[in-house]
């Protein structure tokens, strides 16, 4: 055989046996189900002004961050309602929590903020409501 058409062959040949070797191996397993679908919600917070604490306690600034919750879709309206609960919860734990970073400490530590706002959710809506917190945007203030 030539070299210029063996490597057609081989391509073809790799990918009839992929294929198949996919197909028997769908066949045996059987269909998967991916489980319940749940519905979520993103839930904004509006603006949250925290104050960035450095590791000795020492006020270093603050900075406002975004925040959206991720809830059950059929909670939003109550998450929305008991909003301002949150706000306080968060309130209480920032300024115990070290939020800066950086060199001069005017940079926010965004996973320590994302544990701030989960730790503070429980009081504000319940156990296990909020599944995941997304910070959008944070900005000096």
């Amino acid at each position: 055989m030539k070299p210029i058409l063996l490597l057609p062959a081989l391509l073809v040949l790799g990918i009839a046996v992929g294929s198949g070797s996919a197909f028997a191996t769908a066949m045996l397993r059987g269909p998967q189900s991916a489980g319940p679908v749940q519905d979520n919600a993103f839930v904004p917070t509006g603006s949250v002004l925290a104050p960035l604490v450095l590791e000795d306690g020492r006020l270093a600034g603050y900075t406002s961050f975004e925040v959206e919750l991720q809830v059950p879709a059929d909670k939003a309206e109550f998450v929305t309602a008991r909003m301002p609960l949150l706000l306080h919860a968060i309130n209480l734990r920032t300024f115990r929590s070290p939020l800066a970073s950086g060199p001069d400490g005017m940079l926010p530590n965004i996973e320590q903020f994302r544990a701030v706002v989960m730790s503070a959710a429980p009081e504000a809506f319940g156990e296990g409501m909020v599944r995941h917190v997304a910070i959008t945007q944070a900005n000096p203030a």
